[in-house]
C-alpha cells in the first residue's frame, strides 16, 4: 500500500498555523452569529416587532434568524467557487469582514417604535448578509486545515475549526451572561443588547491580523503553477464524485438538530408567552456548559475519527443528539433546570460526534479528489493500488 505522504501537494504546510487560524477565525466569526441568535430569543421580539400579540413576535423573530439558512446554500456555492478559484485566504478575509460589518450595523438599527416595518425589514437584510458570510467560513476554514494538514491526520486537525464554533457560541453567551445579569431590564432592552453587537468591531480587527499571516495552501498553490485551476470546481466535483458530495450534504444536515433545539429552546424557555418562566441569565448557562464540553470533546472525536474511521462517531453521534434533544425539550417544559443542564450536556456531547469535521475530511476533498482532478501527476498516481491511498483517506 502507497504511503499517504506520496500523494501529499509539494510546498510547505503549515499544518498548526492554519488549525490555529482556523479556530480562532471561526470563533470570532460564530461570536457574530450566536449573538444574532441569542438576540433573536432573548430581546428581538419586543423592540423589532409590532406589540401586541407576544407568540407571534416570537416567531417573526426567530423566522429572521432562520432567513440567514436561506442565504446560506448561496454562500457556499459563491464563497466556496471564489475558494476553489481564487484561494481560501481571501476568501475567509471577505467572509470576515461582512460577517463584521453586517453584525455591528444590527448594533445600530433603529426599533419598530422609532421606524415601524422598516426596522424588521433591515433587520432581516442583515440577517441574509450574515447567512451568506458565514456559509464560506466554516467551509473555508475547514478546507484551508484539511490542506495543510498531514495525511491521516485530516480529521484531528479539521475538528479545530468546529472547536472554534463553539468557543464562539461561548463567547457570545459569555458577553451577554453579565449584560442580562446585571443590567436593569429597562436599560438591558433599550441599549445593553447592542453592546455585543458593536464589539465586532475588535472581532474583525482581532480576525484579520490573524488570517494575514497564514499562506495559501500546498494544493492550491500547485494547481496555480501548473495553470490547471479548474473554471468551475463545483461542477467538477459533481459530476467526478456525486456520489461522495451527495453524502456530505446528507450528513451536514445534522447541523439542523443541535441547532434548531439550542435557538427555539431558548425562546420556549424564557420568553412570557410559552409560561416557563426560566430567568434570562440562568439559561444562559445551559448552552454555555454545553458547549464547553464540546470545545473538550470535539478534538478527541477528530482523533478517534482517524483511527476508527468517519462513520461510527458519525452515526452515534446524529442518532444521540436528535433522541436526546426531545429529552431537552422536554426538561425544560416541566421547568427543570438541573435536568436541563444534564440534556444539554449529552445532547451537545453526541452532536459533537456527528458534526466534527470527520465528514468534511472523508469527503471528495480528500487525497484522491485533490489529485486525481491533475493531468499532470498521472504518472504519480499510476502507482495507487486503488481509489484509497490508505485507511485514513
Amino acid at each position: 500500500m502507497a504511503n499517504p505522504s506520496d500523494h501529499e501537494p509539494h510546498g510547505t504546510h503549515q499544518s498548526k498555523k492554519a488549525a490555529a487560524s482556523g479556530w480562532i477565525g471561526s470563533a470570532l466569526e460564530y461570536y457574530d452569529f450566536f449573538i444574532y441568535a441569542t438576540a433573536a430569543s432573548l430581546i428581538f421580539p419586543q423592540i423589532f416587532f409590532p406589540p401586541g400579540n407576544p407568540r407571534t413576535a416570537i416567531i417573526a423573530s426567530l423566522a429572521t434568524y432562520g432567513v440567514g439558512y436561506i442565504a446560506r446554500p448561496i454562500g457556499a456555492f459563491v464563497l466556496g467557487h471564489l475558494g476553489d478559484t481564487h484561494g481560501r485566504k481571501q476568501v475567509l478575509i471577505v467572509c470576515m469582514f461582512l460577517m463584521g460589518f453586517s453584525t455591528i450595523a444590527v448594533g445600530i438599527l433603529p426599533t419598530y417604535q422609532q421606524v415601524g416595518m422598516l426596522a424588521p425589514m433591515l433587520l432581516v437584510v442583515l440577517r441574509l448578509i450574515q447567512g451568506f458570510a458565514v456559509a464560506g467560513e466554516i467551509s473555508g476554514a475547514s478546507s484551508m486545515i484539511l490542506e495543510h494538514a498531514p495525511f491521516g491526520r485530516r480529521a484531528f486537525y479539521a475538528s479545530f475549526a468546529l472547536q472554534g464554533v463553539q468557543a464562539g457560541q461561548i463567547l457570545a453567551a459569555a458577553v451577554f451572561l453579565p449584560l442580562a445579569r446585571y443590567m436593569p431590564e429597562e436599560a438591558f432592552n433599550a441599549w445593553g443588547w447592542r453592546i455585543p453587537f458593536l464589539l465586532s468591531f475588535v472581532v474583525i480587527v482581532a480576525g484579520y491580523i490573524i488570517r494575514r499571516e497564514v499562506d495559501e495552501t500546498p494544493a492550491f498553490a500547485e494547481e496555480g503553477e501548473h495553470g490547471q485551476v479548474p473554471k468551475a470546481p463545483i461542477i467538477q466535483a459533481f459530476k467526478l464524485s456525486w456520489k461522495d458530495m451527495l453524502r456530505v450534504v446528507c450528513m451536514a444536515l445534522m447541523n439542523v438538530i443541535p441547532v434548531v433545539t439550542t435557538i427555539f429552546g431558548a425562546a420556549y424557555a424564557v420568553q412570557a408567552a410559552y409560561g416557563i418562566g426560566f430567568q434570562k441569565d440562568v439559561y444562559l448557562w445551559i448552552p454555555v456548559l454545553g458547549n464547553i464540553l464540546a470545545v473538550f470533546i470535539i478534538p478527541i472525536v477528530g482523533n478517534l475519527a482517524d483511527k476508527v474511521g468517519r462513520k461510527p462517531p458519525l452515526i452515534v453521534g446524529a442518532l444521540g443528539a436528535g433522541l436526546l434533544s426531545f429529552a431537552y425539550l422536554y426538561a425544560i417544559s416541566i421547568h427543570s433546570v438541573p435536568l436541563a443542564i444534564a440534556m444539554s450536556l449529552l445532547m451537545w456531547a453526541s452532536s459533537t460526534r456527528a458534526t466534527t469535521p470527520s465528514s468534511q475530511a472523508s469527503s471528495p476533498s480528500c487525497s484522491r479528489r485533490v489529485h486525481e482532478f491533475r493531468p499532470w501527476q498521472s504518472r504519480r498516481m499510476s502507482a495507487r493500488p486503488s481509489r484509497r491511498c490508505c485507511q485514513h483517506c
